[in-house]
């Protein structure tokens, strides 16, 4: 019997979970001071967690820095432009 593609990644573990485990909820609520050691483990509040989008910018910078050596080098023409008119 085969396995199944989706447990022979090692990274799978590490995506990104909507359901989080007691003990991570209740790291997460002492974080924000909403839980100390004498409440009760069970019936706790609703704790949020969402993705966050981190590579989504890397993208956009070098596109911005491909686009400023073009500016420069417009910049440098006119300026010879000028030099040799003047």
């Amino acid at each position: 019997m085969s396995v199944d593609r989706s447990l022979k990644i090692r990274s799978a573990l590490r995506r990104h979970r909507n359901v989080l485990t007691r003990a991570e909820r209740i790291e997460q609520l002492k974080g924000e001071e909403r839980w100390s050691e004498d409440d009760s483990l069970f019936g706790l509040p609703k704790v949020a967690h969402r993705k966050s989008h981190t590579g989504r910018k890397a993208a956009k910078e070098p596109a911005a820095k491909e686009a400023e050596p073009e500016a420069a080098a417009e910049v440098t023409e006119s300026e010879e432009k000028e030099k040799k008119e003047g």
